[in-house]
Order: C-alpha cells, then structure tokens, then sequence
C-alpha cells in the first residue's frame, strides 16, 4: 500500500504538501494540487483517516442543516456543499430541521460534542448552544450560514441581494404596465422574506403603486402559494400579477388559477423565485428569479473551510450575483381586467 511518503517522492513535494492537498486544497497552486492527486489516483494512495482523526482531533465531516429537505431549493444548495467537501477531503452530514426549534438544538448539540468539524446552517436562525458557542468565539466558530443573511446571528454568510432582487422582480412588472401587484411572501420571521419585502415595497414605492400592493404571508410550499393566491383572487381589486417569493409558491398560484378559471399570462402575470429545475418546464414556463444555488452551497463550505484552518480572522458576507430570468408566465396587463 502506497503511504503518503510515497506520494511527496513521486510528486517531488513535502508530505506536508501533500497533506495540504488532501485536507485544504484551497491553499495549494492549481499546478501543484493537479501533480500531487495524479499521483495520489495513479499510486492509489488512501490516508489513514482515523489516524489522522486521532492526530488532529478533527473528524473530516462537516454538518449541514436544511430546514425543509423536501425544498428543491435547498437539494440544489447541499449539491454544492457536498461538491466543495468532498474535493476538501471532507464527509457531510445531513440534518432535516424541519423549522423545529428542538431539531437544532439537537443538531447543534453534534457539533458542541465535536461529532463534526463544522456547520454549514440553512435556516435563519442558531439554536441557544451554538449561539453561546458564536458568542464565546466570535469569527472562530466553524459555523456558516448559506440563503439567508442577518447581520444579527454574527456568523460568515453566502447570499444573494435579496433586496434588489426583489426589487427588479418587481420593476419588471411595473415595465408591464401592471400598477396592481400582489405578492406572496414566505414566514416574515426569516431575513429574506422580510428583505424581499422590503425590496418589493421600495419598488411600489418609487413607482406611486405603494397603496396598489396586496402582500399575504406564506411558507414557501406550494399549498401555501394555492390558499394564498385563492385569497388574493378574492379581494374587490384582484391583482393583474403576483410576485412569489419561491418558485414552490408560484405552482401554488398557477393551480389557482386553473380552478378560477384564468389564464396566464392572458389574465394575470406571475413571477417566482429561485429558479429551481422544475420553473422552466412549466406551463407556463416561469420567470424568476434565478440564485445560484450551487455556489452558495459551494462558498458556505469555502468560508467554512477558511475558519478550520484558522485563516478567517473576521466574520465574512459574501453576496453572490442573481439575475431575473424572463419566460412566458408575465406579459402586458390588459387593459380591461374584471375587478
């Protein structure tokens, strides 16, 4: 069995480097790192990873906590952890919160017992023990969160502008003609419903359509978007587009608008958000706003990587790049619309 002397020979570089390759390849040359694993795969050199675990009190895993594993959203975000771990040398654990305040803690508890090196959180919110951990250790804490961003929690970050997304969502209608806009948010306990909102209203706003937005509050889910378009249809002056903020919430409204009997975008625009694999391939195809749910998983185990190995002296937000994707669900409004 090749060891890892054997590799640092044949590669002509340290065992160190050959180390830094396998356990923290972010911190090598390209050129370097390329030599080193072609002849870590032609050598088929394995490292003792319980020796090291030994060595280093480190378990090469690292935790990641998703509050609704069922969201295709976030099935796209863990692909790009998992990516990023795994070319790190590291395992990942998998913990489906379901918004529930005693799973966290359950799952904070792992990481206090040091049954992962990390955590990489999807949620908005820390349960008590990992806040007192962020609290004791400031930018130390091998804790990141990815989606959501809240200055308050005091840990690393990878997001979008939710914000200004929201914003050109909403712009984008106002360019349609559309001044009665409804939007669906998700639970305005987490940071970005309440940052898209904002972003939203601000929009109204400079557009004199302040008193013309309906806003209800979903769950991200697809019932959520059905029950709570149903409720906007209602209203005496019924929306000629609605915004979603999840693309989930957006199937929700379009099956609503089968069962009333409208068409869309004839009758009424609809925009989503995230842009998840199914949004093209509905009918309509859907515009939304599309995150880039691979790199913020990917950037979450990069900042992550950066705190373990002690080169990430403060906390760091990281605000990924978005862009409105425009399909068939929006058009112009009509100019005569039943109220």
């Amino acid at each position: 069995m090749a060891t890892i002397q054997d590799v640092a020979r044949d590669a002509g570089v340290s065992t160190a480097t050959v180390s830094r390759v396998l356990s923290a390849p972010q911190v090598v040359s390209q050129a370097t790192r390329e030599r080193v694993l072609a002849v870590v795969e032609r050598l088929g050199y394995a490292p003792n990873t319980a020796a090291k675990s030994l060595r280093t009190l480190r378990t090469q895993k690292i935790l990641v906590t998703v509050p609704d594993i069922s969201n295709p959203f976030f099935s796209q975000v863990i692909r790009g952890v998992e990516a990023a771990a795994q070319a790190a040398g590291y395992s990942v654990l998998l913990g489906d919160t379901r918004h529930e305040p005693e799973r966290e803690e359950q799952y904070g508890q792992m990481l206090r017992r040091k049954e992962a090196d990390g955590l990489v959180f999807l949620g908005h919110r820390l349960p008590d023990s990992l806040a007192e951990m962020v609290e004791a250790m400031g930018a130390r804490a091998p804790i990141v969160n990815g989606c959501e961003f809240s200055p308050d929690l005091a840990v690393s970050s990878a997001h979008i502008d939710n914000a200004r997304a929201a914003g050109e969502a909403m712009e984008h209608l106002y360019g349609l003609g559309h001044s009665r806009v409804g939007v669906i948010s998700g639970p305005l306990a987490s940071p970005i419903s309440r940052d898209r909102l904002d972003g939203a209203r601000d929009a109204a706003a400079r557009h004199g359509q302040a008193q013309g937005l309906a806003v209800a509050v979903g769950d991200f889910s697809i019932e959520s978007g059905l029950e709570q378009t149903l409720a906007l249809l209602r209203a005496d002056a019924r929306p000629t587009a609605i915004f979603c903020f999840s693309d989930e919430m957006a199937m929700g409204a379009l099956e609503a608008f089968r069962r009333s009997g409208l068409s869309c975008p004839g009758d009424i625009s609809l925009i989503g958000f995230d842009d998840i694999r199914y949004a093209q391939y509905l009918d309509p195809p859907l515009t939304t706003v599309s995150q880039p749910m691979d790199r913020i998983g990917q950037e979450a185990v990069r900042l992550l990587l950066g705190i373990l190995s002690g080169e990430a002296p403060e906390v760091q937000h990281v605000t990924l790049a978005h862009r409105l994707v425009i399909r068939a669900s929006c058009g112009p409004v009509r100019t005569r619309v039943s109220a």
